[in-house]
């Protein structure tokens, strides 16, 4: 498994380093991955939200990896880095958008689910983000759940910060089993806390063959009245 942690300027450092911790362990405890930081250009190194320095990166390039992981920070600072930043500037949901068009599975991290939203991505998707940006996500017409993280599939989110950890975790026990991601927490000395919201395969499959097939104008609100009739999501409590 192929997994790509993308970084930028402003970038909270947890949001990426939890995940990247997690990842690399699971690898020495036996699951098949590769973890590697990115960036857009062609920068070794990133300034994150907390001045710490990240790297050496690479550039993105053209990989299409199975997992890109989308950290936020900086949201609300809204300065001259950081996800907001990213945001406006447009280069970052246009890749995000590309990759989960050619194939890729989207994991957003506290506001890196923001940057989600502005690629398209959670058009009539379930989803949840860093608090302090969740009217901004409703605002944005995404369906906002209360759950520390939201599998949808191809696209999944995490709560703030260190719901990222949970996110990581939760990724290698449904791609590796929970032998590997107990191995990990444990490693870690990390309890994994909070809601996860799994929705099951018939109701994401529903979605996308609407997002797919139905007009464009009508697509949102077919997938909204559909979607609370075809049962309910799984849910597991950690």
């Amino acid at each position: 498994m192929e997994i790509v942690i993308i970084l930028f300027d402003g970038v909270d450092e947890l949001d990426a380093v939890g995940p990247f911790e997690v990842f690399e362990n699971a690898a020495n405890a036996g699951a098949d991955l590769d973890v590697t930081l990115c960036t857009l250009n062609d920068s070794e190194r990133v300034t994150a939200s907390h001045s710490l320095e990240i790297g050496p990166t690479v550039p993105l390039g053209d990989r299409v990896p199975d997992l890109l992981v989308v950290p936020g920070g900086q949201w609300s600072v809204r300065g001259g880095t950081g996800a907001w930043t990213e945001a406006k500037r447009g280069d970052l949901p246009d890749a995000i958008a590309r990759l989960h068009d050619d194939g890729s599975t989207i994991a957003g991290v506290c506001t890196g689910g923001m940057l989600m939203q502005r690629a398209g991505v959670l058009d009539g998707r379930p989803a949840i983000t860093h608090h302090g940006a969740v009217e901004d996500l409703q605002k944005a017409g995404t369906e906002v759940v209360d759950a520390r993280v939201v599998d949808d599939g191809d696209v999944i989110t995490a709560g703030g910060v260190t719901s990222g950890i949970d996110l990581a975790l939760h990724v290698i026990q449904r791609e590796f089993g929970s032998e590997i991601a107990n191995t990990v927490s444990k490693q870690m000395e990390y309890k994994r806390r909070g809601r996860v919201q799994h929705n099951s395969w018939l109701l994401i499959s529903v979605r996308r063959w609407l997002l797919l097939f139905s007009p464009w104008e009508s697509r949102i609100k077919i997938v909204r009245h559909v979607s609370p009739n075809l049962g309910s999501p799984v849910t597991v409590v950690l």
